[in-house]
């Protein structure tokens, strides 16, 4: 009979990984998808588009939310003229974290006179998130684009509260090869104290971009405001790029703002059905 004590065996918790590539191409007066590659836990589906002559695409991340050590990387890329709309299925979960943080990488690029709309849904922190994601954004001569990150620290209908957390997250957008505006998130520690500090979030929980890179975005700048008079909120226009930036004290009153200033900037066209919900 053996009684020799068997060696512990170290637990190594599964990460979701996801690689996800779109391109898409203009043909004639519509806009198709050409090249369509997913991998692990992020996949994307093309639904009937709500505009005409525009490609939209929907991405899901299947493996339910993102905890500590996962790696997502999505690429678009949009052909000369080429128009499309992309959104999320969904609010993007950031869980506890146990380990490493967890990393997300998108690259986005727009050749020349393309349009884009790129509408993630809000991404939702959980107490003890760790995050570091990055959003690079390159566009040609005549490119557009129209983009959206929105945060929420906590489930106030549940009740939820953040107390330490970790976050790094950049946006940076270039034109024709020129580094035009970038953006640098950093809260790390008692995430929840900071964000009471009035020059953070003066005690807001939702927050959110929103970018508009055209040639008429300055002409747009006073609707945007007006769009979002009575909330805690300010547009301005840096390099002929129009920034808004959004607090609320929940998302509900956080989407209704961040819809105001998408419908001024794409014209009024109906947003993703999966922001119509």
């Amino acid at each position: 009979m053996n009684f020799m004590a068997r060696p512990l065996i170290e637990m190594v918790p599964q990460r979701a990984r996801g690689r996800l590539a779109l391109s898409f191409a203009a043909e004639g007066a519509t806009t198709r998808i050409e090249n369509f590659y997913q991998e692990g836990c992020l996949k994307a589906r093309l639904p009937r588009p709500v505009e005409p002559g525009t490609c939209e695409a929907v991405l899901m991340n299947i493996s339910g939310g993102i905890a500590g050590g996962d790696d997502l990387g999505v690429e678009i890329t949009l052909k000369p003229g080429a128009q499309a709309a992309i959104a999320t299925a969904t609010a993007e979960r950031i869980y506890r974290s146990l380990g490493p943080a967890s990393q997300i990488h998108t690259h986005i690029h727009a050749a020349a006179n393309a349009s884009l709309t790129y509408l993630p849904q809000e991404t939702i922190f959980f107490d003890g998130f760790s995050l570091n994601r990055r959003l690079t954004i390159n566009l040609e001569a005549g490119a557009k684009y129209l983009g959206v990150e929105s945060y929420i620290f906590g489930r106030q209908a549940m009740s939820e509260t953040i107390t330490q957390g970790a976050l790094r997250d950049r946006i940076s957008l270039s034109q024709n090869g020129k580094l035009i505006y970038q953006d640098q998130t950093r809260l790390d520690g008692d995430v929840g104290s900071k964000l009471q500090r009035t020059g953070i979030a003066a005690g807001a929980i939702a927050m959110a971009s929103m970018i508009y890179a055209a040639a008429d975005a300055q002409a747009r700048l006073e609707a945007v405001r007006a769009a979002l008079e009575g909330a805690h909120a300010g547009a301005t226009i840096m390099d002929g790029i129009l920034i808004a930036r959004i607090l609320a004290p929940d998302a509900v009153t956080l989407r209704h703002y961040v819809t105001a200033g998408l419908r001024v900037c794409g014209d009024g066209r109906a947003l993703p059905r999966v922001w119509q919900n």
